[in-house]
């Protein structure tokens, strides 16, 4: 019997797994059928996954963190929020800005576009424009969305800068836009996207999760295979509407390289947590204590879909 399971993402390239699942049967193979939502900001996917209109997210790390914590963007809480298994290549976003603008410096007095002013990317660019010598009132930040709305924005100048991840840093530099700095200034590592779902709901649904997780780490081996990439990059394009082999190529570089490319394991990377859930109690509104970073994870079901079937 198929399980529908409802998958809630930003649209961007680390959602490549999940495509090759689909695509190439394994999702299949495992007993699920993933339905897949794009979703427009933070708020609308945390919100869904909270309330159980979603069952599994590909979301940042700290967005699991906020919402734990009652930091969120909203007053809502998600209590039984933990990350299942890394999903990104541990990989530092870009802080880009308009042509011309190439310094920290002439920032001020500009306004940047995040995809939520309390979470997410959000405390990384905040430690960014610290480090820069730009205090909170000395720039502006106005939420637009994810990273399609952030790179339209952009492109139409209607902000001074935001935060991007490949393929997104790369299409704007080509373009003539500012790649300023990135985060690896400010943090050693980093944890940033994973798959998360509600433990409660995760339990109740264990062999789904394990069967999703498992088909998830088959379709990365598959990418991180060299003789799978031109069919790679054909899901890739075919996902990515307006891009060509070459955007494909860079972003494959990024995310399926040797050194820190997606983990074929799945492991969630636990010195980048903590990295992130000490910027979370740095730049965190309320401010409060965090807990140890593993309160975060359950690998439970990570650690059943890596054992033979």
């Amino acid at each position: 019997m198929t399980q529908r399971l409802r998958l809630i993402v930003f649209p961007a390239a680390f959602n490549w797994p999940v495509w090759v699942a689909a695509a190439r049967g394994f999702f299949a193979r495992q007993g699920v059928d993933v339905e897949v939502t794009p979703t427009p900001g933070s708020v609308f996917q945390l919100t869904g996954l909270i309330e159980g209109r979603f069952d599994l997210a590909i979301t940042l790390a700290d967005n699991v963190v906020a919402y734990r914590e009652g930091q969120g963007e909203v007053p809502l809480s998600g209590p039984d929020l933990v990350a299942l298994m890394g999903a990104d290549a541990r990989t530092w976003p870009s802080l880009v800005t308009l042509p011309g603008l190439v310094r920290y410096e002439d920032l001020r007095g500009k306004v940047l576009s995040v995809d939520a002013t309390r979470t997410g990317l959000v405390i990384i660019l905040r430690a960014l424009l610290a480090r820069g010598g730009l205090e909170p009132g000395d720039y502006a930040l106005e939420s637009v969305g994810g990273v399609k709305e952030r790179y339209a924005a952009l492109l139409e100048h209607r902000h001074a800068g935001a935060l991007f991840n490949s393929p997104f840093e790369g299409m704007l530099r080509d373009r003539g836009f500012t790649v300023l700095d990135h985060a690896g200034t400010v943090l050693p590592r980093v944890q940033n996207h994973v798959i998360a779902a509600r433990r409660s709901w995760a339990d109740a649904h264990r062999p789904a999760v394990v069967g999703f997780l498992r088909a998830y780490l088959e379709a990365v081996a598959w990418l991180h295979d060299l003789r799978n990439l031109g069919a790679a990059i054909d899901i890739f394009r075919a996902e990515s509407p307006g891009t060509d082999a070459a955007a494909g190529q860079a972003a494959y570089a990024i995310l399926f390289n040797a050194q820190d490319g997606f983990p074929r394991d799945g492991a969630i990377d636990m010195e980048g947590l903590a990295n992130i859930v000490a910027l979370r109690e740095r730049f965190g509104e309320p401010r409060r204590a965090m807990q140890a970073p593993d309160a975060y994870v359950d690998t439970r079901f990570l650690d059943k879909a890596r054992a033979a079937p």
